[in-house]
């Protein structure tokens, strides 16, 4: 999580937990109290079915709540990677902060999320198919299912920072993406330095 999500989040807290007096709870980290029992651990269990479906609320404090939560949790919250990447779309700038910074703490996601990532990828906003082209590399070969559409996205005119995520990615998946070797060699030839170095890195992980 980088330092400048985690003081978001921290200041977040702080303004929305001053008036709450004593007995402040995770449940209180908003301005309108969010049902305990609907959105606490019971033990040292993460109810993350109940925190994605929060994630779905009308209301952006609860969404913010469940981001945050499934953030604290790390990995146990992996069954929610496709969830997560989804509300990096959120209108609420808060929501997607706690978003993102659950997502870099939430290491590889179940090999399951690779169809649900790999259309987000090919068709979603840039922050969300730049973190499903993360979570995708994070698999490795696993998301060797996903390689038509990074390459796609790494010929693509889009946003220059998806591309240069699913040319990482690509690398990630190595030996399996060597389908793509042609296509990413026609794009090195005229991309942009990172891209290309990015590429070249990912071309000698795949091998010939």
């Amino acid at each position: 999580m980088s330092r400048r999500v985690r003081e978001a989040i921290r200041v977040h807290r702080q303004e929305h937990c001053a008036n709450a007096g004593p007995g402040t709870t995770i449940g209180r980290l908003t301005q309108r109290p969010i049902p305990l029992e609907d959105i606490l651990p019971v033990g040292d269990v993460i109810p993350v079915a109940l925190l994605v479906d929060r994630l779905g609320s009308p209301d952006a404090d609860v969404r913010l709540t469940a981001a945050d939560m499934l953030g604290r949790a790390g990995g146990l919250a992996s069954a929610a990677a496709v969830h997560l990447v989804r509300a990096c779309g959120d209108t609420d700038e808060r929501v997607r902060e706690a978003v993102v910074a659950a997502l870099e703490d939430l290491g590889p996601p179940p090999s399951g999320a690779v169809p649900g990532l790999t259309d987000i990828a090919a068709a979603a906003g840039p922050l969300e198919a730049y973190w499903a082209a993360t979570l995708l590399g994070r698999l490795g070969g696993d998301a060797a299912g996903a390689v038509p559409v990074l390459t796609a996205c790494v010929e693509s005119a889009g946003d220059i920072a998806v591309r240069e995520r699913a040319a990482w990615a690509l690398g990630r998946i190595g030996p399996a993406a060597a389908a793509s070797r042609e296509r990413l060699l026609r794009v090195a030839a005229t991309g942009e330095p990172r891209l290309k170095r990015l590429i070249d890195e990912a071309l000698a992980a795949i091998g010939r």
